[in-house]
């Protein structure tokens, strides 16, 4: 009875888990829907501007403020969706603008400097921002205590000439009006009087004037704190002297974001599917469970983001992609774990309570240390940079939550029915055979590649590592790197077209436009011409109208300056270093230093071989490879810490009297036997969604497929032979050196013996 009852538990909880499962796939759709979506994913415009003072004084925090709300009560005017606005450093403004239809319209709309003037009912100019102390606008009050804005007049001659002309004008039309960016065609009092002061409308407000002023003056009115807080922030921002200048900046028409989405998404998919027929395979109904819970951990990483109010770009949809391939490591680090005590001959409850106690400190490091890299890109990344750093956060929170506490919680929910307890094959794959009966003193009858000496030909695969680096070091001092438009400044034409393009047409047609290409790259449905030179506004109208108009084309545009290449230049370096900082320090204090060196050498021969691949296959260096560069580091040390908490916990369970260094390598490369098959497992999971989005995913990230692929590769094999290896020569410096002896604080004394006196 009691083993029918246990059946009838798990049948019910499983259909429950998969119906709650199939519930979450119907909500995730509606929810996608819902997020918003960055302008690569929908067409749009960006621009970064560089924030100067027209009279040369610096850029103060409270001018670029102001500069922030006049941007925003422009692209208010434009009608986008969602605009984002976002203050880099002390002088610059990157502009995203998701969805806009006319990209010229906005440029020119964004860039004009700010304009106040000061005019009457009719529209004729009386005054200009002149009249007034640059910037002094401030928050102040009328006779009746509520709140006004307070002008500081400079030109005082002036201003009371123009407000006593006024004051003697008939009754309404003796009223000054304050614009902001007056348009003669299409904006008019008239029109506009009732909506002076909101958002819809450049008429700033409309003051009555009752006779005339020669000092600083008050506007006031109907106005909340709030209200005049905003009146006074777009008036500093009208009378400022600033220019705005572009240094950087990409259209991306509506059609490629949409063929950009579906791409990554079919590749995603794919990808996810993929992961989940290899779990089950490979973990019977555990890999259900594990699979059930990437489901839920998808869900929940979407949520996460609509409710942070994130905007979902294609740098982020790779960070969750590759989030979901190392969110399973969690699951296999657990697993495996499991196993192991089962092939020591534990039963099925206690193996799981050993193991996942055992696999936790190595999950809860590996997520660390991929956490560190994920801020570190968040505070010094640009852009794309920063998006994919978002993803990755967000990505290692919910790991922890969905794919750590949530699937333990249902893996002991299932083994607590008893059910498993002789269907142990059907629960994790591990024949009963193989589990050896310790009442008969028998032995463990699987151990893993027990019989391949990993570290035997260490010094061949470090020779080999060696030769591809040098090789692509000399490629790189002969030729250079590839480098991206990030990093090289100019302009990437992206030209989609159902007609044949030819390399010698599309020399021809820059020649006619008065530019030469350094480089065409034809693809199967797509053109992308680099030309040296950063288009102005009006040369990528003129560029984009061309191609549009010659071969009905859907055009994208990006331009880079040198002001913009040399700041990423110095982030991304700035980035890679602080993170190899931050993980010899963390590593340092969880393990020792020579485990934070073996760790650190690794992730620099992952680096280096990035970039000598890199080198030797011209494959373009941009912004996405640095982020994949940073990606590599997390996720290479994450490997690395499973070996080496193996490592550590075999070297404590040896006598320090048995351990010379004979032992130590036969406890390395025990350490490196029993976790081959789950570094080989998750490599292969993480690998199987970037190779689906690498041949079924978007071009816009093929760059940081591509650097993840050999990064990926190059950190599996680093983490087994370089990482290990280094750790171990370190190491056996240390054998028979005495320990340093910890001091013991005890409440008794010791009396001291002085001879003549008590001895």
């Amino acid at each position: 009875m009691k083993k029918k009852g246990n059946k009838k538990k798990v049948v019910f909880t499983t259909m429950f888990l998969c119906l709650v499962v199939v519930g979450i796939c119907f909500l995730c759709v509606p929810l996608f829907k819902n997020l918003k979506f960055g302008l690569d994913l929908q067409g749009g415009f960006e621009v970064l501007y560089k924030v100067e003072s027209i009279d040369g004084s610096k850029m103060t925090t409270e001018k670029m403020t102001a500069t922030y709300k006049t941007l925003s009560k422009r692209i208010d005017s434009l009608g986008v969706n969602e605009p984002e606005i976002i203050l880099e450093g002390t002088d610059r403004i990157r502009v995203k603008l998701a969805g806009v239809t006319d990209p010229e319209e906005a440029r020119s709309q964004l860039s004009t400097v700010a304009t106040l003037s000061f005019r009457d009912v009719d529209d004729k100019l009386l005054m200009t921002s002149d009249v007034l102390v640059s910037g002094q606008a401030k928050v102040g009050q009328d006779e009746s205590g509520r709140p006004a804005v307070a002008l500081s007049v400079k030109d005082k001659d002036k201003f009371y000439e123009v407000t006593n002309e006024i004051s003697t004008r008939e009754s309404g039309k003796n009223m000054i009006v304050i614009w902001l960016d007056f348009n003669q065609m299409t904006d008019s009092y008239e029109d506009d009087g009732n909506l002076c002061g909101t958002s819809g409308s450049n008429c700033l407000s409309a003051a009555t004037v009752s006779q005339g002023f020669a000092s600083d003056v008050i506007i006031q009115g109907n106005f909340t704190l709030e209200e005049v807080e905003n009146l006074v922030d777009l008036i500093n921002s009208g009378s400022l002297p600033s220019k705005l200048s572009e240094v950087s900046s990409q259209t991306v028409g509506a059609t490629f974001g949409d063929e950009t989405l579906e791409k990554t998404l079919i590749a995603g998919i794919i990808g996810i599917a993929l992961i989940i027929i290899i779990l089950i395979a490979v973990y019977h109904f555990a890999g259900f469970i594990a699979s059930c819970s990437m489901i839920l951990y998808t869900f929940f990483v979407f949520l996460t983001f609509w409710v942070l109010g994130g905007v979902l770009t294609l740098p982020g949809i790779a960070a969750l992609v590759l989030g979901i391939g190392m969110a399973v490591d969690s699951n296999v680090i657990t697993f495996s774990r499991i196993r192991d005590e089962l092939h020591k001959g534990k039963s099925l409850p206690l193996a799981v309570r050993e193991g996942t106690k055992s696999s936790f400190s190595a999950i809860i490091d590996g997520n660390i240390t991929t956490l560190i890299v994920a801020i570190i890109m968040f505070i010094f990344g640009e852009s794309s940079i920063k998006g994919f750093a978002t993803m990755n956060i967000i990505t290692v929170i919910v790991t922890m939550f969905t794919m750590v506490w949530l699937t333990r919680l249902l893996v002991n929910a299932f083994v607590k029915t008893e059910f498993f307890n002789d269907k142990v094959n059907l629960f994790i794959n591990v024949k009963k055979k193989n589990i050896p009966d310790v009442s008969k003193n028998e032995e463990v009858k699987v151990k893993p590649f027990s019989k391949v000496d990993f570290l035997k030909h260490r010094v061949l695969f470090i020779l080999l590592s060696v030769v591809i680096i040098v090789v692509g070091g000399v490629m790189i001092g002969v030729k250079g790197l590839n480098l991206g438009i990030d990093y090289k400044a100019g302009s990437d034409i992206t030209i989609s077209t159902e007609e044949k393009l030819t390399e010698k047409a599309l020399k021809a047609d820059l020649k006619e436009l008065g530019y030469k290409a350094s480089e065409i790259t034809l693809l199967d449905d797509e053109v992308v011409i680099r030309v040296d030179k950063s288009f102005s506004g009006d040369e990528v109208k003129e560029v984009n109208t061309y191609f549009e108009d010659k071969y009905d084309a859907k055009v994208n545009i990006g331009v880079v300056t040198n002001i913009v290449k040399q700041e990423l230049v110095k982030n991304a370096v700035f980035a890679v270093l602080l993170a190899l900082v931050g993980i010899i320090i963390y590593v340092s204090l969880r393990f020792k230093f020579s485990y934070a060196v073996g760790g650190v050498l690794a992730l620099v021969h992952d680096v280096a071989i990035m970039f000598a691949l890199f080198a030797l296959f011209r494959l373009e260096v941009d912004s996405m490879f640095i982020a994949a560069v940073l990606a590599i580091i997390g996720y290479s040390i994450n490997d690395t810490i499973v070996s080496f908490d193996r490592v550590r916990e075999n070297i404590k369970a040896t006598d320090d009297k048995k351990l010379d260094k004979e032992k130590l390598y036969e406890i390395v490369n025990r350490s490196t036997q029993e976790t081959f098959s789950r570094t080989l497992f998750t490599s292969v999971t993480t690998l199987i969604p970037v190779i689906a989005l690498t041949f079924l995913g978007s071009r816009e990230i093929f760059t940081f497929n591509m650097a993840m692929l050999i990064g990926l590769v190059a950190g599996t094999y680093s983490s087994i032979f370089i990482s290990m290896t280094t750790f171990m020569a370190l190491e056996k410096k240390n054998i028979g050196k005495p320990k340093k002896k910890k001091k013991i604080y005890t409440d008794e004394f010791e009396e001291k013996k002085i001879k003549g006196i008590n001895c």
